[in-house]
């Protein structure tokens, strides 16, 4: 059984920060990929950033220079520093991790409960 915590949500001013962290616990291979999506209301489901234990990262354009992930890949925690925040970045955040136990072999994959970030302008 694999959980994820988050914890970091708020409520904050436009051009404030925030920092999101996740713990994920359980039955993880040790070759993994953890990342943030967020859902807006009334939007699909996207990703923001992710990483993988190697430390190789993914960021979506409209967030590149205003968020930054990393992690303790020793302990499988993940973080989103999330700064000069808009309106826009307004949604639900979750957790993920994905990995497969072989190489090609089936994708496990892994949500948090997801965290209010909200932005008012």
């Amino acid at each position: 059984q694999v959980q994820l915590v988050e914890s970091g949500g708020g409520l904050v001013q436009a051009g404030g920060s925030l920092r999101l962290s996740c713990a994920a616990s359980g039955s993880i291979f040790r070759y993994n990929t953890m990342g943030w999506y967020r859902q807006a209301p009334g939007k699909q489901r996207e990703l923001v950033a992710s990483i993988t234990t190697t430390g190789n990262t993914n960021i979506v354009d409209s967030v590149k220079g205003r968020f930054t992930i990393s992690r303790d890949g020793a302990e499988n925690t993940v973080y989103l520093q999330m700064s000069s925040l808009k309106p826009e970045d307004t949604a639900v955040y979750y957790c993920n991790v994905r990995f497969s136990w072989i190489a090609g072999g089936l994708v496990n994959e892994y949500w948090g409960q997801g965290t209010q970030v909200s932005v008012s302008s």
